[in-house]
């Protein structure tokens, strides 16, 4: 050993002799099956003469050591949130709070930090040039920044400020008025984790797929700040209860993206929420076989925060536009499609009954004599179930011009038309956020390039209209596909997860999803490095586990091309015109078929 290496191993033992009294772990060198020392050795000393990995060293080893002592892993886990993007921001929240707390017992390790997170800000200092939008920056990033100005206290550069400039407002909306709470908290991780985790979603930075229902954006700010103040004074209330005492009934179950609402578990009981397990269970051994090398980069987002409001009103003015040449084929199409669904709703009577409401057809009998019976009628229960249609559309390039625009357009009308009807309808796009690959790709080169990476572009999912949201209020948001260079690769699998996903969480009774899309899922930087059919496989698997495992039924229209190999219930078509009358007459089928009582 050179007397550099050396000087490296003491600089390590010192480090690990530190977190032992920091952690009261004394038996921290004890070694495990791996013959690595147990939480610590996990730093990476470079250059003992860079100033900067000499700090970087002393931080990460006070953090993990800070972690063992005040951070409590069933507490954690028992507030995780489901959301992927969300997990992320809630373990930023959780690391600054027991790094907070170490900082008050110890001016040493408050300084360690504080020079730690101070080299980490400067890092990018000079690449606030390459931020143009939104687009270009991490909310996990921003998140973070803005918890270290806000705890921290430090100093933010051009860079950081840039990147804040985007999400700040967001996050402020929900943080700031409760800062002095987490301050207050802060050595309570029960209370803070629990408060943190119902902010984080409810920020609605992103698509929170764990809701049961996505309202307007301006009742989920008032309902979100009702909620923060009751969630205020509950906490206060509960601090001193036991911790077993605030488990909730639908934590006895990790059904993670399946979660149940209470009030769904109360009038389903637990057959219902066994099945949703189970669901989990198959849907994990589908994605055994199929890898995803990161998904820090994805986005699932409402197409209102996708672009500036006065460009979606001008994209939104150009359909309205498109929509003249061949409104009337449609209407009368959704029209008739409108009579059908109406006609199944329509209610019908019980008549000569001995009790109910007076039948006025047999009025004269009852004045000659009053005591006469079976002069009344009652109304029969309604056959047709209440239902949801979601319509997943392909946002890939392949689909820019004509095709995008026509589904644009039937999506359209068939939303106002269902909703006459009292039917819900969601519309949902997906696409991915580069061409090549994205910042997926720049990650996996960093990390020299390892063999089948699984999946490695960032996704985009987008929310056009969901299910609970009026049509008149998200109308504007469908011209959103019409914008130039939104279009790009599709991956067709995990968009269709998606949408089954939340369609699984609505409480209709019946669930319809439509697939509109032009061909089999293409990415060229998955293929590139992956088997040539490894999106197909992965599609034909989720397809198979939804028609078979699930109630939720499962159309797809292909747009000049067979998509019948993915998918039980498939139409071609040849020519983008025919798309609104099949879409029309394929629902209208469906719910002539299906048996509705």
């Amino acid at each position: 050993m050179n007397r550099e290496d050396s000087l490296k191993e003491k600089f390590k033992q010192a480090l690990i002799s530190t977190a032992k009294v920091i952690s009261d772990d004394l038996f921290v060198e004890k070694k495990n099956e791996k013959n690595t020392l147990n939480n610590f050795d996990i730093i990476k000393i470079e250059d003992l003469n860079n100033k900067n990995d000499f700090i970087r060293s002393r931080a990460d080893m006070d953090s993990a050591a800070l972690e063992k002592k005040f951070s409590n892993n069933s507490i954690y886990e028992k507030n995780l949130p489901q959301n992927t993007i969300y997990k992320s921001l809630y373990k930023i929240s959780e690391k600054i709070r027991y790094e907070i707390v170490g900082s008050k017992m110890l001016k040493g390790i408050e300084k360690n930090f504080k020079d730690n997170y101070q080299i980490n800000i400067n890092i990018n200092k000079d690449k606030d040039n390459e931020i143009k939008n939104r687009e270009d920056t991490n909310v996990e990033q921003a998140f973070e920044f803005y918890m270290l100005k806000k705890f921290f206290k430090s100093d933010m550069n051009n860079y950081s400020n840039k990147v804040l400039s985007y999400w700040e407002k967001d996050f402020d909306k929900c943080i700031s008025d409760h800062i002095d709470f987490f301050y207050k908290n802060i050595e309570n991780q029960e209370i803070y984790n629990r408060k943190f985790s119902k902010i984080i979603e409810s920020m609605n930075l992103l698509d929170n797929t764990d809701d049961t229902q996505d309202n307007e954006t301006k009742e989920n700010d008032e309902n979100n700040e009702n909620n923060n103040k009751n969630n205020d004074e509950t906490d206060k209330q509960t601090e001193s209860q036991n911790e077993q005492d605030q488990i909730s009934i639908d934590e006895n179950f990790d059904v993670n993206e399946f979660r149940m609402d209470e009030s769904s578990m109360e009038s389903e009981g637990s057959e219902q929420n066994l099945e949703q397990v189970n669901q989990k269970i198959s849907l994990d051994s589908i994605n055994k076989d199929y890898k995803i090398f990161t998904e820090k980069y994805d986005q699932t987002e409402r197409a209102d925060k996708l672009e500036s409001s006065e460009e979606i009103k001008k994209l939104r003015k150009n359909l309205d536009q498109q929509l003249i040449s061949f409104q009337d084929i449609i209407t009368k199409l959704a029209n008739k499609l409108q009579r059908e669904l109406l006609a199944k709703q329509n209610r019908s009577w019980e008549f000569d009954l001995e009790e109910g409401l007076l039948d006025s057809a047999k009025l004269t009998r009852v004045i000659i004599d009053p005591y006469n019976s079976l002069s009344f009628k009652k109304e029969k229960d309604q056959d047709f179930k209440d239902t949801v249609v979601s319509l997943l559309i392909d946002n890939s390039g392949s689909m820019r011009g004509r095709p995008i625009t026509i589904a644009a357009l039937c999506a359209d009308i068939l939303s106002r038309t269902l909703e006459r009807c009292s039917v819900k309808v969601e519309i949902l796009g997906f696409t991915t956020k580069n061409w090549k690959g994205g910042q997926s790709r720049e990650y996996w080169n960093s990390n020299k390039k390892p063999k089948n990476p699984g999946r490695l572009n960032d996704l985009r999912h987008i929310i056009y209209k969901n299910a609970d949201t009026p049509w008149r209020q998200s109308k504007v948001n469908l011209g959103l596909m019409l914008k130039e260079g939104l279009l790009k690769e599709n991956i067709d699998g995990e968009a269709i997860s998606w949408a089954f996903n939340r369609l699984k969480k609505r409480r209709e009774e019946r669930k319809i999803l439509m697939v509109i899309s032009d061909g089999a899922p293409v990415d060229d930087s998955t293929l590139s490095v992956n088997s040539g059919d490894y999106l197909e496989k992965h599609l034909k698997k989720i397809v198979k586990f939804i028609e078979d495992k699930s109630e939720i039924e499962v159309l797809a229209i292909g747009i000049g091309h067979d998509v019948s190999r993915y998918y039980n219930k498939a139409i071609k078509i040849s020519d983008v015109q025919e798309l609104g009358d099949v879409m029309i007459r394929e629902l209208s089928d469906l719910f002539k078929s299906k048996k509705l009582n």
